[in-house]
């Protein structure tokens, strides 16, 4: 598979950081686009640098590089994820902005019916982040909110980062085992 990853400026860039190691282990192709705030999101939320992230794609392309293949929807890639989403980002999204590359990929992904996953990462949220998250989904935008879940009993932060990130591979159709799935509770007689 051909992902682009755009990593924005909100808190949370642990899951991106995170599925770029999973898809690089499932042997997936990468293209990441990291903005200036997420860079710097990077160094304040993680003990990486920005390029140690770059590392983990095969193809690193600048913010504002519209030459970037996956730009044009000529160019075939099976799906987008953008982890975090900041709200910034997922208003140009939401209105078919294209000033940056994540949102020009993402109108890229609407036009062409190809899987775009945002991953929304602010709290609390407002009337606007609402309405933009439900124009993003008739677009045809899957929303997948930061919020993981806790049925598995993670033991870390690393398992609750895994849990989120395992849940936006299932919807690439990408094969993991990141975290234990709902089985359901044992059967129990009613009184």
């Amino acid at each position: 598979m051909e992902i682009v990853v755009g990593i924005s400026g909100a808190s949370g860039v642990q899951y991106g950081i995170r599925l770029l190691q999973v898809l690089r282990e499932k042997g997936c192709i990468t293209h990441l686009v990291i903005t200036e705030t997420a860079a710097k999101i990077i160094e304040i939320e993680t003990d990486s640098l920005p390029t140690d992230v770059q590392d983990l794609a095969d193809h690193v392309y600048a913010s504002r590089d519209f030459a970037a293949p996956f730009a044009s929807g000529s160019h075939l890639f099976d799906a987008m994820v953008v982890i975090p989403c900041s709200m910034g980002t997922l208003s140009g999204i939401a209105c078919g902005s294209s000033d940056t590359l994540i949102t020009r990929a993402a109108e890229v992904c609407l036009k062409e019916k190809r899987r775009l996953i945002i991953v929304p990462r602010e709290t609390p949220l407002g009337l606007v982040e609402l309405r933009n998250m439900v124009a993003a989904a008739e677009a045809g935008a899957v929303v997948l909110p930061a919020c993981p879940a806790f049925y598995s009993r993670p033991q870390s932060l690393d398992e609750l980062v895994d849990v989120l990130v395992g849940r936006v591979l299932d919807l690439l159709g990408v094969e993991n085992d990141l975290y234990r799935r709902w089985k359901g509770t044992p059967e129990r007689k009613c009184l």
